[in-house]
């Protein structure tokens, strides 16, 4: 395996910015302080009620353990089981020594302005770890809560799956009901070591006038399993990330799915890559797209660098009341013995299938929306119960605004 100190091989994930220009000038530094907060249902009820949309389990029922960060701070962090760590991150770089293995050893901090900002103006966010050989079933939770109007959240992740260790997490970021206006320019590095599995599923839930920049990389070992999943169903001023994963071990597996809905104003450009580099990798990118009247670009890019490996790529998007929906796909084979496939399809719903619902008694909405629900239940092969109810709610609470 190549050394993570390989500059050479970071510098491979370098991307331009895609997406409208931010003016970073425009949004505030400056944030009050939160008091820690030891029982979350002890939060404001509305705060709650918002958490609550982006995946967040207040009681803490079923969950392996918590982060969350309101502004700049850290107010609750805390495994519940045994062979889980979770620390706020300027806490784990005070006190740990083996965090600086793995800070800013897969993203690059010259990507773009917005890693620029992470690493200049770090306020806070996680690291979470599953230690070698544990099975952390129950999955762990993280909240991003932005309450300041018009604020620039920065936060860096690391996320650690060590060897044999199975990690669950959901990760959601919200924004209180009177925000209208902010940045979240947030850095992941995803490690899953020999033999390990991690899923993370991100849900997002902003406000309409707010710009999002996550930037994420991750790297699977031997026998790793990744699977990332992200969902940004409610309306929201602009998203742009484009995750890379490494897969750098024989037998290593990475499947990337996201569920997008654009609302009239919002643009998304969502999108993955998936770098094969080892015999008998496997890769599979999965996008369901529906605009209701904003602007969605789907990338997907798979490249494989070596023979005997295999990737698939699939973009579906449908248009249902204007808007404008983008699907690029890109396969690269650098060797032979590559087996890559694609598949897109962008359109709306046939109206045949609207009329045999109705003629089984549902009214046209009704038989919009059972079409769109089934539009947006993706199957993800190894999503514990607990991850997939909280997709399904999602989609479940989306389905208004889709409408």
């Amino acid at each position: 395996m190549r050394s993570l100190d390989d500059l050479a091989y970071k510098a491979k994930d370098k991307v331009a910015a895609i997406g409208p220009d931010i003016d970073l000038d425009s949004y505030s530094l400056e944030s009050p302080a939160h008091a820690d907060v030891k029982n979350l249902n002890t939060m404001p009820e509305e705060d709650i009620e918002r958490m609550t949309l982006a995946g967040l389990d207040a009681s803490e029922n079923g969950r392996a353990g918590t982060y969350v960060q309101r502004d700049a701070t850290s107010v609750h962090s805390g495994s519940n089981v045994d062979g889980l760590e979770i620390i706020p991150i300027k806490k784990a770089l005070k006190e740990i020594d083996w965090i600086r293995d793995y800070y800013w050893k897969l993203a690059s901090v010259d990507t773009d302005k917005y890693t620029a900002r992470v690493r200049l103006d770090l306020q806070d966010g996680y690291v979470i770890r599953a230690l070698p050989g544990k099975k952390v079933t129950l999955p762990a939770q993280a909240c991003l809560y932005l309450e300041k109007e018009g604020f620039s959240q920065n936060v860096h992740n690391i996320i650690i799956a060590e060897e044999g260790s199975e990690l669950h997490i959901i990760s959601g970021c919200a924004s209180a009901s009177h925000v209208t206006r902010g940045l979240h320019a947030g850095v992941s590095e995803f490690y899953v070591k020999k033999d390990a599995k991690l899923s993370f599923t991100m849900i997002h839930h902003w406000a309409e006038d707010v710009v999002v920049r996550p930037r994420s990389v991750g790297i699977v070992e031997k026998g790793g399993l990744f699977l990332n999943n992200y969902i940004s169903m409610k309306p929201v001023k602009s998203v742009q990330t484009y995750p890379t994963i490494y897969l750098v071990g024989r037998g290593a597996v990475a499947r990337s799915y996201s569920l997008l809905v654009g609302s009239p104003g919002s643009e998304l450009d969502v999108g993955g890559r998936i770098y094969l580099q080892a015999k008998d990798t496997r890769a599979e990118i999965i996008s369901r797209a529906i605009t209701n009247g904003g602007n969605i670009t789907s990338r997907g890019d798979i490249i494989g660098e070596v023979s005997g490996v295999k990737g698939h790529l699939e973009c579906h998007g449908l248009i249902l009341n204007g808007g404008i929906m983008q699907a690029i796909p890109e396969l690269k084979g650098l060797v032979d013995g590559v087996e890559l496939s694609h598949e897109a399809a962008v359109g709306k719903i046939a109206q045949d299938e609207i009329l045999y619902l109705m003629s089984r008694g549902l009214t046209e909405e009704e038989a919009t929306a059972t079409i769109v629900r089934g539009f947006l239940s993706v199957d993800i092969p190894g999503l514990p119960a607990p991850l997939k109810a909280e997709i399904d709610r999602a989609v479940e609470l989306s389905q208004k605004d889709v409408m």
